[in-house]
């Protein structure tokens, strides 16, 4: 039976705790203790917890070791062998910083899922990246029960799921479209230009910009090219750890590499391992800047990617032939481009080609 004592509180009231423990063999099994201002409330929620104490299995169960989201987090983070990409790692940080993330595992439900979705959403997050948030802890979900025994309900998250959706607190990101113009390109080379007559030390932009457009390649795929990746005789490279929803590390492809692509690798100096030696922060901050300070509005880096896969359409590749450069493994997502009608080559008398094949202009 659990006891009762009153004790009189600093400002005159009076407390009552009730107490409840319980003993095998004379060692402690459990034992917790609650006050309140009113015996009655403590005898009510003497019997209520003690029933709940009394039940098959129940102190084994408050035994068992807890563990929060934030720790299985970590677990995730620590043990996964596959390379956790950037996004996904910043994005299982951020939900590390909400309330959710010191609840036990045990106790988390739909509910508490969809509250951290609409606080995501009070944020300034939009419905699209409030899915991303989503999908990220989803994989945490799936693993932490039968790997490690953490009490995480993989239904709760599938509940939060539909009822987001229905509510719009989520929603699929919308594919981009976004082109630059030549006008654009010819104020941005132009601009790069200028920097590097300045300050010779300086990234080679304009090499970095047109080799993105003519090769189709990701910013951090460019970056990671080696010499040894280039196969000259073949026009071809090796991409490694594409990205890939499923896979990143190890999912090195052979990507055509398209003449004037060559040519611009062909022109920079083999003096460091990789063909373009430089920080993906330093380019892409680069790239940036220099829209904001042209007054360009609204394009990032990886839309010159975006352009040059319209420009293999517009040039009459097929999907297959289209792929054979731009990498992509499933023919379906190139399925945006085949509307395209054919119209030539855009870049065609590009004059910023021939200025990026000469081998010493990236010097």
């Amino acid at each position: 039976m659990g006891t009762i004592v009153a004790r009189k509180r600093k400002d005159g009231s009076v407390g009552y705790t009730a107490s409840i423990v319980r003993k095998k063999g004379g060692a402690f099994l459990w034992r917790e203790a609650k006050t309140f201002d009113k015996q009655a409330e403590a005898k009510a929620w003497l019997r209520f917890r003690e029933a709940e104490l009394d039940k098959a299995g129940a102190i084994e169960r408050l035994r068992e070791p807890t563990a929060t989201l934030a720790d299985a987090i970590d677990r995730y983070t620590q043990e996964s062998s596959k390379v956790i990409g950037k996004t996904k790692t910043q994005v299982l940080r951020s939900i590390k910083t909400f309330p959710i993330a010191d609840m036990d595992c045990s106790e988390i439900r739909s509910d508490h899922i969809v509250a951290f979705g609409r606080d995501l959403l009070a944020g300034g997050r939009l419905p699209q990246t409030v899915g991303n948030y989503i999908s990220h802890l989803s994989a945490i979900f799936k693993v932490a029960r039968p790997a490690w025994g953490m009490k995480l309900d993989e239904r709760a998250i599938e509940d939060a799921h539909v009822v987001m959706r229905k509510f719009g607190t989520t929603a699929k990101s919308s594919r981009r479209e976004r082109r630059p113009t030549l006008s654009e390109l010819d104020t941005l080379m132009k601009h790069f230009g200028d920097v590097r007559r300045r300050r010779p030390a300086t990234n080679p932009m304009q090499h970095v910009i047109a080799f993105a457009i003519y090769s189709t390649r990701r910013l951090d795929e460019i970056t990671r090219i080696t010499w040894a990746d280039l196969d000259e005789e073949r026009s071809r490279v090796l991409v490694r750890d594409m990205k890939h929803p499923g896979q990143k590390a190890g999912n090195d492809v052979w990507c055509e590499l398209p003449a004037e692509a060559l040519q611009i690798a062909k022109a920079m100096p083999r003096t460091n391992e990789q063909i373009f030696p430089f920080s993906t922060d330093a380019v892409g901050m680069a790239f940036t800047r220099a829209c904001q300070l042209l007054e360009i509005e609204d394009l990032h880096f990886h839309d010159l990617r975006h352009e040059g896969v319209s420009r293999l359409f517009e040039m009459g590749r097929t999907i297959p032939q289209a792929a054979s450069v731009s990498g992509h493994r499933s023919w379906q997502s190139l399925q945006r481009y085949s509307h395209m009608r054919q119209g030539g080559d855009k870049f065609e008398g590009w004059p910023w080609l021939a200025i990026v094949s000469r081998p010493d202009s990236a010097c």
